[in-house]
């Protein structure tokens, strides 16, 4: 099967989205299948992997986004010989899905990664709420029903898609972990090499640091947290746009010496990072299935988070983790309740590494494909009706 992953940004953009296709993509390569991401610009760009289709777009100043309404006449050309193509963002590249593929009966399903909502409120806070709002509800509805098929990864999106007005069928397929690389960490961080010490506490996040991700306020709920228990550190890895503010908010905080900004670590050492930990911490609101979450309890942590979805989807509040209201004083509470309580903390971690198998990108791959398998089975029939339409009205001109 030749497989079209449709994406607004790739590589060399970290991002869940852009992890989550290569992943995807290798699994599938490694089943037999021909996968192709087709996404834009920088042409100037090396990939470490093959079939990655890059259309020239307008730089959108250092976001790693590219802006473009068309692909070249390549990549159009290309992505017209897919059997199916799997959509992962609804605007560019779901138009460019609708415009290429729908005319010639390619089976188009979309994914949809991501809070868009909450996303414009986090990056354009001038915008009105009312007006992103709005939109989604005039856009998302009418593109999920012009697509063959809608996934959400978590129920919790899937609900917030009906909430925009989405009627459609939605079928919920969470994306996937390569769990082993994080049950079967070789090699766990020491902790004395890196300058800890074995009875501290350490709570860790990884990803993005970007506004979406609250970071601010686990910051604050963490200093709280470090003056009351003298063995308490937090540490942060991942880069973005909020890192050198976050550094400041860090520094003001009397407690410095126990936030710990990593930068951006290779995804081959994550393992080994999050096996030296104790738990794992976020305060995002706007995930849709966070797989930072899933490596963490695969790695056997405990996890602390908001109630919201995504998180609160993939955390069972009690058993593989804690879930508070967004309420500094209340997160705070339940981090102390973690520091405190080491029995607690090993229970929840072993509830979580069993709970993270349903996320194994064996099982997730393969419920994907079953679906691709579908749609292009039934697509056949109208593949073949439009060329005997096509070839009967060359035979008119001909005759």
């Amino acid at each position: 099967m030749r497989i079209g992953m449709m994406t607004d940004v790739y590589k060399p953009h970290i991002s869940g989205i852009t992890n989550y296709i290569a992943l995807n993509k290798r699994y599938l390569e490694q089943a037999g299948h021909e996968v192709f991401v087709f996404t834009f610009g920088d042409l100037e760009y090396e990939d470490d992997e093959p079939n990655i289709i890059r259309s020239p777009g307008l730089p959108l100043v250092d976001t790693g986004y590219f802006l473009s309404f068309r692909y070249n006449r390549l990549a159009k050309r290309l992505l017209q010989t897919m059997d199916v193509v799997h959509v992962h963002h609804p605007f560019l590249s779901g138009q460019l899905a609708l415009s290429y593929c729908r005319p010639l009966r390619i089976p188009i399903m979309f994914t949809n990664h991501t809070r868009y909502d909450l996303y414009a409120q986090a990056y354009l806070p001038l915008l009105p709420e009312e007006i992103s709002a709005t939109f989604l509800q005039a856009y998302m509805p009418p593109f999920c029903i012009a697509v063959d098929l809608a996934i959400s990864p978590s129920a919790g999106m899937a609900d917030v898609l009906r909430q925009l007005g989405v009627t459609c069928h939605i079928e919920v397929v969470p994306n996937g972990v390569e769990l082993q690389r994080f049950h079967q960490a070789s090699e766990p961080a020491q902790r004395t090499k890196i300058g800890f010490k074995p009875e501290e506490i350490l709570f860790i996040y990884t990803g993005r640091l970007g506004p979406e991700k609250n970071l601010g306020f686990l910051i604050k709920a963490f200093t709280g947290v470090a003056e009351a228990i003298e063995n308490a550190h937090l540490i942060l890895i991942g880069g973005g746009p909020e890192e050198e503010a976050l550094k400041r908010q860090s520094a003001e905080t009397g407690v410095s010496s126990k936030i710990h900004f990593v930068g951006r670590l290779d995804y081959d050492h994550l393992p080994s990072y999050l096996a030296m930990c104790d738990a794992f911490v976020t305060a995002s609101v706007t995930e849709v299935h966070p797989l930072s979450v899933i490596e963490a309890m695969a790695s056997s942590l405990p996890v602390l988070g908001i109630q919201s979805v995504g998180v609160g989807d993939t955390v069972e509040d009690g058993i593989t983790g804690l879930l508070a209201s967004e309420d500094q004083a209340a997160f705070a509470a339940k981090m102390t309740r973690l520091c405190m309580d080491h029995g607690l903390r090993r229970k929840m971690g072993d509830a979580a590494r069993r709970a993270s198998r349903q996320y194994a990108i064996e099982r997730t791959t393969q419920i994907m494909l079953e679906h691709y398998k579908r749609l292009v089975f039934q697509a056949a029939p109208r593949k073949r009706g439009l060329v005997a339409y096509l070839r009967s009205q060359v035979e008119k001109f001909q005759g």
